[in-house]
This record gives C-alpha cells, sequence and structure tokens, in this order.
C-alpha cells in the first residue's frame, strides 16, 4: 500500500469553486475515470491558470507497469494526453525496442499542469522545471493512481519524477537501472526521461543514450514478469 493512503484512497482533490478548498478530504473507492473527472478543476497550486487542461494518467486501470513523468509538455496540454510529444514518440519506441507494449503501461506524470514560459521570440510555450510546492500539492493526484492501478513496477523518468516519489538524494544519474526498496511499488526503478535523449548534442550521443533508455526498460519488462503484484 502506498504510504499515507488508505485501502478506500484518502485523496486530497481540488474543486472550481475555490483554491481555498484545494485540499477537501475524500474517503471513497475511485476509478480511473472517477479521478480524471475531479482532477479537471484542481485548483491545488497556480499552475491551472496558464494551462490549457489538466492532464492526467491513461492506461489500463490495473497494469503491470507504471510510468511517471514530470509534467506534460506543450502537445500534452493542447491535447489533454500524456506522452503525445516528441519525448512521449520517442518512449514509445523505447518501450518496442524493450519488448513492452504501451497500451499495457499505465503512463503520468508529477504534475498535472503544463508550468511554461514564453519564448523570446515567437509564440513557442517553453517548459519550465516546477516547483517543490506545485509537485507536493500534485501528490495527492499520483499517490491515488498508484493505489488504483498497483503496478508490479513502478519507473520514474528523470530526475524531478524520481526524487519528488525517492526522496531529494536520489540521483539517477548514480542509480538508473537499480531496482530501489521503495513502499510504492513491489519494485521501483528510475531512469533518465525521453526529453533529455532529445537534447543531446549530437546524432551519436542520442543514439547511446536511447539503448541505455531501452536497456532499463528491458530489465522493467523482466521485473514485472518476475514480480507478484502487491494486495
Amino acid at each position: 500500500m502506498v504510504a499515507g493512503v488508505s485501502e478506500e484512497i484518502r485523496h486530497a482533490y481540488c474543486t472550481g469553486e475555490d483554491r481555498l478548498m484545494a485540499a477537501k478530504p475524500l474517503t471513497l473507492k475511485l476509478s480511473i475515470a472517477e479521478l480524471t473527472e475531479r482532477a479537471r478543476t484542481c485548483k491545488a497550486c497556480d499552475l491551472w491558470k496558464h494551462a490549457t487542461q489538466t492532464v492526467f494518467g491513461e492506461g489500463p486501470s490495473i497494469a503491470e507497469i507504471m510510468l511517471v513523468g514530470e509534467q506534460p509538455g506543450d502537445q500534452e496540454d493542447r491535447s489533454g494526453h500524456p506522452f503525445v510529444g516528441p519525448a512521449g514518440k520517442l518512449l514509445e519506441h523505447a518501450l518496442e525496442q524493450a519488448g513492452i507494449d504501451r497500451s499495457d503501461v499505465y503512463v503520468t506524470n508529477a504534475v498535472k499542469h503544463f508550468k511554461w514560459e514564453a519564448a523570446t521570440r515567437g509564440k513557442r510555450r517553453i517548459h519550465k522545471k516546477p516547483r517543490q510546492s506545485e509537485i507536493e500539492a500534485c501528490r495527492p493526484w499520483l499517490d491515488s493512481e498508484l493505489e488504483v492501478v498497483k503496478p508490479r513496477v513502478l519507473v520514474c523518468l528523470g530526475a524531478s519524477a524520481a526524487q519528488s516519489l525517492l526522496g531529494k538524494d536520489f540521483r539517477v544519474s548514480r542509480d538508473r537501472g537499480k531496482p530501489v526498496a521503495s513502499p510504492l511499488a513491489p519494485r521501483v526503478v528510475a531512469t533518465v526521461h525521453p526529453s533529455s535523449i532529445l537534447r543531446a548534442q549530437d546524432d551519436e550521443s542520442r543514439k547511446s543514450q536511447m539503448q541505455l533508455l531501452v536497456e532499463d526498460l528491458k530489465l522493467v519488462a523482466r521485473l514485472a514478469k518476475n514480480t507478484k503484484r502487491r494486495s
């Protein structure tokens, strides 16, 4: 069971009526569809003010593997679906190479709204790293997703997701691809966020980094096959 979350999912959710009502306790067994609907009006932090919409997790309501990234990007914010932009396409390709069908995986983010700043030129919206307070405001949603999905393997994509779930001292560069003991899931593994591969300096670097990501995901596939789900 996820630490701090009861069997009935004690979930702090947000209403659209008033930000001061954001941390309202709920003791219900909710489905992913119900959580998604409740999250649409979340105002637990200020990110909703400049985002198009809440981008909740998607995938099987009971999945062997759950992937958690940092936050939605520009295309995710516009479409309302997680991991549909360039990083999502790269991730899908890596999953395929690792023998994992994306349709069998639950994908989500630590933060459900797109945080951005305007480019100095043009109309592009540039990703901006969320603050710790913003990550914490979204944590009840992620805890509830974990409680419903009950993955055999939880995969943290990138430093923000890993540190939000595994502690500020966790370093992806040091501990990627290594199973980590955690109450969050039977097996927890961290690896890089696919967006970091897109930022590689040259094709050779992108190729080598992609191969490392695929190897990490192959480990995830093996762990999912050989690990029992928690009740």
